[in-house]
């Protein structure tokens, strides 16, 4: 159940972090701030949960580590169910919030960061654009996540790229969707936006979970027929640092 709930929390987080800065403070720090803040919660949260669920905190990236046979289904259901109550919570505290400044706040009328295209989009990209711009960018996420938790990566380095790549595709993708390649992250908003967000979250579930499906090809393609560890395991201190840190606990 841990694991599960650590699913929850850090995306609790993400959402929290990433659309609360769009939301509350997107007026003051731009895009360029909004994709930094997504970035930040990320890598932060690979280093605060990545040793207990692996931090997929995305369910298109447990998707990819699913068909890359570094999960089970069980646990894969479980966490895409803990990432959507984690991104609802995130999103109603982020309302509850933008709700105390003077005149409130309409969700359905301010978007609450909600993913869209055509005319809900931030830059009036079509549906087409957005499919392929989310498709692409998840493949991006999910690979980069794939790799970095490879047995054969650099240890400790995976939260760096993996909050690195997360940016990247902000400040790529901001203008065109607000960026979703996370269903979690899109449902969050939508269930308080309601209409329009709803009536085009398909493309924000659809889309990311293509584009993991893509990643896990080209890792599966890429990667050496060599033991496969999951999220979890790779994102955890070496057994001779945690012995480390155990004797200064002692000391301490």
């Amino acid at each position: 159940m841990k694991k599960y709930f650590a699913e929850m929390v850090g995306t609790f987080v993400l959402v929290f972090g990433g659309v609360g800065s769009a939301v509350l403070a997107g007026s003051h720090i731009g895009f360029v701030g909004v994709a930094f803040a997504f970035g930040l919660s990320l890598l932060a949260m690979v280093y605060t949960i990545g040793p207990i669920s692996g931090c997929h905190i995305n369910p298109a990236v447990t998707f990819g580590v699913l068909l890359s046979r570094k999960i089970g289904m069980k646990d894969a259901v479980m966490y895409v169910i803990a990432q959507i109550v984690g991104a609802v919570i995130g999103a109603g505290l982020i309302l509850a919030i933008a709700r105390g400044i003077p005149g409130g706040y309409d969700a359905s009328v301010g978007g609450l960061g909600a993913n869209g295209f055509g005319i809900h989009s931030p830059g009036m990209y079509d549906m087409h654009a957005a499919f392929l711009a989310e498709v692409i960018l998840t493949m991006f996420l999910v690979i980069t996540v794939l790799g970095a938790t490879d047995i054969k990566a650099p240890v400790g380095f995976a939260g760096l790229a993996i909050g690195l790549v997360l940016t990247l595709i902000h400040l790529v993708s901001i203008p065109i969707t607000n960026t979703s390649v996370n269903p979690a992250r899109s449902i969050g908003p939508a269930v308080f936006v309601g209409g329009w967000a709803i009536q085009q979250l398909w493309l924000f579930i659809v889309a990311p979970l293509i584009g993991a499906a893509i990643a896990a090809g080209i890792y599966a393609v890429l990667r050496s027929p060599d033991e496969l560890i999951s999220t979890r395991k790779a994102e955890r201190a070496l057994g001779s640092q945690q012995a480390e840190r155990g004797r200064g606990n002692v000391k301490n």
